[in-house]
């Protein structure tokens, strides 16, 4: 396989509801170091990108074997269109594909991360243009008119029987360069979705998923049951 992908980790000084949530410890070290290891094991790689504007997390990158990339203040301050950023990010990469890789997914992988690459070449050449990772989800729903996706009373279903939703993770997205330019954006609308379990979708944005990364990580699951 062609080292023909670039890794891109996205990281934000600031964080509105989880301050500094990119470099809290995990795993012996911290989400980003964390996440910086897990892609130097995984193949098929041209090149890992970090790109922050925190002064802090760049040094990390580097010392731990990254290209680290300073981000224009009005990309990280979302003062700008995301598109714009995804513009940005087409303009500075080297490789042919891009690997979205946020390191508040922590159970992503080098494992995770070679079999969605080998996945997505293979999905490729079927007409797909893009990954991504999803969570299956079935759950009862309401919105404003009251229940969205089941019927109360004598139709009501077992939740194993309500239709089949996915929930986009931001786990792992996988597109290449030429779509991303054309698109603006980082997965198609013919984008293969890869299924991945609570554990790996877990995506860490409040104090709430944070210990619940934490208490995962330190649990044996194979022992529960």
């Amino acid at each position: 396989m062609m080292n023909n992908i670039t890794a891109v980790i996205p990281v934000k000084g600031n964080s509105s509801r989880l301050p500094n949530k990119n470099i809290l410890p995990f795993a012996g070290s911290n989400l980003l170091v964390n996440k910086i290891k897990n892609l130097k094991k995984t193949k098929g790689l041209k090149e890992i990108i970090v790109s922050s504007d925190s002064d802090t997390m760049l040094r990390m990158a580097e010392e731990n074997g990254a290209r680290a990339v300073k981000r224009p203040q009005d990309l990280a301050d979302e003062s700008r269109p995301f598109s714009d950023f995804l513009d940005y990010i087409a303009g500075i990469m080297q490789g042919e594909h891009l690997l979205w890789a946020c390191c508040t997914s922590p159970f992503v992988d080098y494992e995770l991360y070679n079999k969605a690459i080998t996945l997505y070449y293979e999905k490729l050449t079927q007409g797909f243009d893009s990954l991504i990772t999803v969570l299956p989800f079935k759950h009862f729903l309401l919105d404003k008119n009251g229940p969205f996706n089941f019927k109360p009373g004598k139709k009501h279903c077992n939740s194993q029987d309500l239709p089949l939703y996915h929930v986009f993770t931001n786990g792992i997205i996988l597109c290449p360069k030429a779509n991303l330019e054309k698109w603006h954006y980082h997965f198609g609308p013919y984008c293969y979705r890869l299924e991945v379990d609570q554990k790996q979708a877990l995506d860490i944005d409040t104090p709430y998923d944070y210990m619940f990364a934490v208490s995962l990580d330190k649990t044996d699951l194979s022992k529960i049951g």
